[in-house]
């Protein structure tokens, strides 16, 4: 999966947000099919941020001396790059996986005003538990979470060993509709903003 593909200005800055850091999940194989339908959809300029490449120190409280440690700075500039937000995450214990919050935590006004959306996979529930509480800590950090998201149930019979779907028809249906919204907040947001920066 490449960090970074180049692009038209007019297409809005995404970032995919690979939440799990298991080693040998189904993450990456999802996270690379969403990111081939983002960028047939238009979006070109796509940061891809796979926590399991990132060592992020845990949040423990405010700030103090030079400032966050370098990895958090560099990622804070990326977020604040980013005009929308694709969330990519498993479901543990009926939540979302702890590093997965530990990266939201970092951050505050990095999310203000921008949209986003959920890819989500696990087993019978296909993760919808954990994008129903993502959809909460989106919204406390003034983050508008898209209504349509992405699921996978029992992910590992929804993928051959190539990594394609087994069921692309359906799945990218989804993902279209999904990305429709997307685009439609996120260029909207970004004029807003441009027009008058969001406080809160």
């Amino acid at each position: 999966m490449s960090a970074r593909a180049v692009v038209p200005a007019s297409s809005p800055r995404l970032a995919l947000l690979v939440g799990s850091t298991r080693s040998g999940g189904a993450g990456r194989t999802v996270a690379r099919w969403f990111l081939a339908r983002a960028e047939e959809h238009g979006f070109r300029d796509v940061d891809v941020i796979d926590l399991a490449a990132i060592e992020l120190p845990v949040v423990t409280g405010a700030v103090t001396g030079e400032g966050p440690p370098p990895v958090v700075a560099d990622l804070a500039r990326r977020i604040d790059a980013a005009e929308a937000f694709v969330v990519v995450t498993p479901e543990y214990n009926h939540s979302f996986p702890a590093p997965l919050k530990n990266a939201i935590d970092w951050f505050r006004q990095e999310w203000y005003a921008k949209p986003v959306s959920f890819v989500s996979y696990g087993g019978i529930s296909g993760g919808l538990r954990a994008v129903e509480q993502l959809r909460l800590v989106f919204g406390e950090l003034h983050a508008v979470p898209i209504r349509d998201s992405v699921s996978f149930h029992r992910t590992r019979e929804q993928f051959d060993e190539g990594g394609a779907p087994k069921d692309p028809v359906g799945c990218g249906t989804a993902a279209k509709i999904m990305l429709d919204q997307l685009s439609w907040w996120a260029r909207s947001l970004t004029e807003a903003r441009a027009k008058r920066p969001y406080t809160a």
